[in-house]
């Protein structure tokens, strides 16, 4: 009885174990992104046939300049969320807009090294997120009053009329907003 005790006992924290290592998160698009682990049974799982439409409003710089900018590792996440999820990238319609603090994320290497004394974390997420199909702006209006030259951003990041413009237009087009 002993034995048959202690085998099932064995048995259990074998079934723990593979489950624990099947949920752990995973970073599969963006790896400088938070990771996606699957959740059985779970209510609202990613589905394959939905086409995703968001917005990031990115106005937050990280605490720490060795992280990614909030809005650039949400959205990051989301890819690797879809990507674990088995829905194909192409329906992924993300936009990053960048204005306010966040736009020192953006900073090419050298001006963002000027400025924190380390490379910029965040240029290798968005070669990542723009290689799956994200788009990035940066508010004008922010740039000329903050009086930052465009040529000290990545190349990666299209300059917008005025951040409020592109939220609201595509919020009108059915994306939905997200604030970081």
């Amino acid at each position: 009885m002993f034995k048959v005790g202690l085998a099932c006992f064995v048995l259990m924290l074998a079934v723990i174990d593979i489950s624990a290592q099947s949920n752990k998160p995973s970073s599969p698009v963006v790896a400088e992104a938070d990771g996606f682990a699957i959740i059985p049974n779970a209510a609202f799982p990613p589905d394959k046939r939905r086409i995703y439409r968001a917005v990031y409003d990115s106005t937050r710089f990280a605490k720490d300049p060795t992280v990614l900018v909030p809005a650039l590792n949400n959205a990051g996440s989301e890819l690797n969320t879809l990507a674990v999820s088995g829905v194909p990238l192409a329906n992924a319609k993300f936009v990053v807009v960048f204005h306010g603090a966040s736009v020192d994320g953006i900073l090419d290497d050298a001006h963002y090294k000027a400025k924190s004394g380390i490379s910029n974390p965040n240029l290798k997420a968005i070669a990542a997120m723009k290689k799956a199909g994200v788009k990035f702006y940066v508010c004008g209006q922010y740039l000329i009053g903050e009086n930052i030259d465009p040529k000290t951003l990545t190349p990666d990041v299209i300059v917008a009329s005025d951040a409020l413009i592109v939220l609201m237009s595509l919020q009108n087009d059915g994306y939905a907003l997200m604030s970081y």
